[in-house]
């Protein structure tokens, strides 16, 4: 009888956080470069005394899908897109340097070059400062120019765009890193779209499904557990008779 509960209790549990998963990503839909979070079970024993034969079904999430999202044209200047396996370099909130397929960029107070959200964007040498009151551009291999109202124009930097070698890690504050936590070299053969973004790679009607077929689950566990409680009640009866 514990077996049923076990199964549908750790089943019911990491069906929820399933659900979770898909919420975040439908949540999403419409982030520009959002990467979808996969999701995966598996199977962990539970350890002790008699309890060898159990086995908890936890949900975990792998990774990401790194499909590209479509690539949509703005005509903002300030807006690019990465093309291929690229990612723009930002310096989080905490101060590390981390990755991210937003390519929507403004400047601040200070003439810095930051994305929408208010994220220094990196260049090969740090942060990027336009001089105030000129035109800024960039071009395909990352290059930051600008220009001033006599249309004199001048290099100011480069963006720095890396290309890993194997898959991020998404971190809490939905920025990635690499696995090791050392900050990736740039790739100077990165190539982007400017006047463009790239949009959320998740699909809303694929996931709609999903949540779905994980709430039917849900409901199949739960009928489990009602089941084992029945049979338990059942079985308590034939021994008071007995």
């Amino acid at each position: 009888m514990d077996r049923m509960i076990y199964l549908s209790m750790s089943g019911a549990k990491a069906t929820m956080q399933r659900q979770e998963t898909l919420a975040n990503n439908l949540a999403n839909v419409s982030t520009v470069g959002f990467r979808a979070e996969l999701a995966a079970f598996r199977a962990v024993p539970v350890e002790g005394s008699g309890a060898s034969t159990r086995v908890y079904a936890l949900e975990s999430t792998p990774g990401y899908d790194s499909t590209p999202g479509q690539v949509a044209a703005t005509g903002r200047k300030l807006d690019v897109a990465m093309k291929g396996g690229a990612w723009l370099a930002v310096q989080a909130l905490d101060g590390t340097e981390a990755y991210t397929r937003f390519g929507s960029l403004d400047l601040d107070a200070e003439g810095n070059l930051v994305t929408t959200s208010r994220l220094t964007v990196l260049g090969d040498g740090g942060p990027i400062q336009v001089p105030r009151d000129e035109t800024v551009s960039i071009a395909p291999d990352g290059t930051v120019s600008s220009s001033d109202a006599k249309g004199r124009s001048s290099t100011i930097g480069r963006l720095k765009l890396v290309t890993p070698e194997g898959p991020l890690t998404r971190g809490v504050d939905g920025l990635f890193r690499a696995a090791d936590g050392t900050d990736l070299p740039a790739d100077t053969t990165a190539q982007l779209q400017d006047g463009a973004l790239e949009g959320s790679n998740v699909s809303a009607v694929e996931t709609m499904v999903a949540m779905i077929a994980a709430a039917r689950q849900f409901e199949a566990q739960m009928k489990m557990l009602s089941t084992a409680e029945g049979n338990e009640k059942a079985a308590a009866q034939l021994l008071s008779v007995s």
